[in-house]
């Protein structure tokens, strides 16, 4: 092993999801089982957090990961985000009963201001962030414009875990294995109106329509599904996501970081330059390939009247998150 480590910073450590996804990290998936790493451990500074984090350092120590090579646990951000290669920025304020949208962006936007800030400053120069905290799409984009010197497309929004829910439908649908659905693309925003393409998406090498016959199961109960996928996990364990979300941020960083295979791709979101129409600027969802090292959008991938209806209503979403966060852009 003679790979020097990754320096790689969490946000929300000791959340649910952060608890979930550091141990994942740890033990070599999202990074390959040869790269070293350094955890830099962000929590808030809460006396009942800190203990917390204290208790996942204790657990981390005591797995004795052998590419585990060092614990940084701060509240500090400047300290947090030190050196660090990449970011994933877990931690955010959940929505609660009687929150608009509107308000959750602004509580959300002003910790991913401090956050682009403090990175821009402290991490190192091939740095790359990935978010996870919801609403992460506008999130990703608040932290990008306040990041000053870091190249836009280092940042990623996360919607893997979207394009997971969809393939595993589709899989039970078609009584097939979840490795037989290939190119699934989620387009748009983390959100309820995400759009997952299942007209070009494959299983087995066959597009989805040529297996799955039932047009208005996939039009609709698949579609909706999907969505509202997370709100159905709250209802179910009166919690949201946390396992499956971490799962889905190692997916990410795994997928970002090794080439994709020849004919697939994936979710993420990333700065807009305005392909297949959509505006620019925008943290938008679209199907990526990577040789891991650089990410590139697929172009060509064709859409129909319904599939364009749907891409429309999302990337509308997020014009209209951007336009409440207007204040938290700098010009």
């Amino acid at each position: 092993m003679n790979k020097a480590p990754l320096r790689v910073a969490i946000t929300g450590a000791a959340g649910q999801i952060g608890y979930s996804l550091l141990f994942r990290i740890a033990s070599g998936a999202a990074f390959g089982p040869d790269q070293p790493v350094i955890l830099h451990l962000i929590e808030v500074p809460d006396e009942k957090a800190q203990a917390a984090l204290g208790g996942v350092c204790m657990e981390l120590d005591d797995c004795a990961f052998p590419l585990l090579k060092g614990l940084v646990p701060t509240s500090n951000l400047d300290e947090g985000f030190k050196g660090v290669n990449w970011a994933l920025l877990v931690g955010a304020v959940p929505r609660k009963a009687g929150m608009e949208r509107k308000d959750l962006l602004g509580i959300n936007g002003k910790i991913f201001t401090s956050q682009g800030n403090a990175i821009a400053k402290h991490a190192a120069a091939d740095v790359r962030v990935l978010v996870v905290g919801n609403p992460c799409n506008t999130n990703a984009l608040i932290a990008a414009n306040n990041a000053p010197g870091v190249p836009k497309e280092r940042f990623f929004a996360m919607t893997m875990l979207d394009e997971n829910r969809a393939k595993s439908q589709l899989a039970k649908k078609a009584s097939v294995d979840v490795t037989d659905v290939t190119s699934l693309a989620i387009w748009g925003n983390h959100s309820a109106t995400m759009f997952p393409d299942y007209f070009n998406a494959k299983i087995n090498g066959r597009l989805v329509p040529e297996v799955i016959s039932h047009r208005e199961w996939l039009e609709k109960d698949f579609i909706t599904t999907v969505q509202q996928r997370g709100a159905a996990i709250i209802k179910a364990r009166g919690l949201s996501s946390a396992a499956s979300a971490a799962n889905a941020a190692v997916n990410t960083v795994y997928k970002l970081t090794h080439p994709t295979p020849d004919g697939d791709w994936f979710s993420v979101a990333v700065h807009s330059d305005g392909s297949y129409g959509i505006e620019k600027n925008l943290i938008f969802s679209y199907p990526i390939r990577t040789d891991g090292q650089k990410w590139e959008i697929v172009q060509n991938v064709p859409l129909n009247d319904f599939s364009k209806s749907k891409i429309a209503a999302t990337e509308n979403e997020l014009k209209e998150e951007r336009a409440m966060v207007a204040d938290l852009l700098p010009k």
